[in-house]
């Protein structure tokens, strides 16, 4: 099979949490974000931050890591060769005489609650401890969601992974597109399997020393695609007949889809997620390489506007 899109839909649930608030990323929020609907809601870019976390501690552990690294979100490097968030990221990159922008290959949607939510409140307090001291004992409430279930969704875009594109213009007009690679195939295939591994180990989502929220799935649908599609995101919003026909829209197409779920007796998440990066090893499946397998070039060589 060639492989142009990967897509995981999961469940998580999340009890007693501000997953979209705490000081581990992105600063310390009091109110939690909700929709006009009551659902709680994570956004996207707290999602994709949550999971390049998980990919820069996977990736810290692989012994073939040998250069790479996950850039801060506030530098991410254009060298896609080494860093992971520029290349699976994507950037926009702004310099003196240069700007160049990136679209990500790994996309995720905001994460909601699939039942309306029950919202609390916590009171947090600084103990004063020294009695002598001029600062005052310190008060402040937090708001919390009491148990949700959240849909989240990650899709990847196989054909962009470590891919460049260049554009011809003459006279402003645009003539044509060259695809430019700069890693191995074996480094791409690396890499979307820290992506697909990635999305089980969501644990980012606030301070972990005072209140530890887990995002691994709890039911997941992971699917290998020959075309772009999206549409399996909605899977676990679906009735039994929608679920039935998007997945005999997936066999009819030739996708491969693993579905797990840790409330039923069968084919676990983990097991899942097994089989689904055992596929993915597979010599008999390819990814999509809109270079037709071209030698690969340094960020540098594409930038000084060197030929494949």
């Amino acid at each position: 099979m060639n492989i142009k899109g990967i897509l995981v839909t999961m469940c998580v649930p999340m009890n007693n949490h501000i997953a979209n608030g705490g000081e581990k990323i992105l600063g310390n929020a009091s109110s939690i974000k909700q929709r006009p609907d009551g659902r709680v809601y994570i956004s996207g870019q707290k999602q994709r931050h949550t999971l390049f976390s998980a990919i820069e501690r996977l990736n810290f552990s692989d012994e073939k890591r040998a250069n790479t690294y996950v850039s801060n979100g506030d530098g991410v490097n254009w060298q896609i060769e080494n860093d992971l968030r520029g290349d699976l990221g994507g950037f926009l990159h702004l310099e003196t005489g240069y700007m160049e922008r990136r679209t990500s290959p790994l996309t995720a949607t905001p994460a909601v609650a699939i039942n309306p939510s029950e919202i609390g409140r916590d009171l947090l307090v600084r103990f004063k401890v020294n009695a002598d001291s001029n600062i005052e004992q310190g008060f402040a409430t937090k708001e919390y969601s009491q148990e949700d279930v959240m849909l989240m969704n990650f899709f990847i875009d196989v054909g962009a992974v470590s891919i460049r594109k260049r554009f011809t213009y003459e006279s402003e007009i645009h003539l044509s597109t060259q695809y430019v690679k700069h890693v191995t195939e074996d480094e791409r295939l690396r890499r979307i399997k820290l992506a697909l591994e990635a999305t089980s180990s969501l644990t980012d989502y606030s301070n972990q020393a005072r209140n530890a929220v887990s995002g691994e799935p709890q039911q997941v649908l992971i699917v290998f695609d020959s075309k772009l599609s999206r549409k399996a995101s909605r899977y676990f919003l679906a009735n039994d007949t929608e679920k039935t026909n998007i997945l005999n829209e997936l066999n009819k197409r030739g996708a491969k889809y693993f579905l797990g779920d840790d409330t039923k007796e069968g084919d676990s998440v983990a097991k899942a997620y097994e089989e689904a990066l055992n596929f993915l090893s597979n010599k008999e499946n390819s990814l999509f390489d809109p270079t037709s397998g071209a030698t690969h070039i340094s960020s540098a060589d594409f930038r000084n506007g060197s030929q494949q």
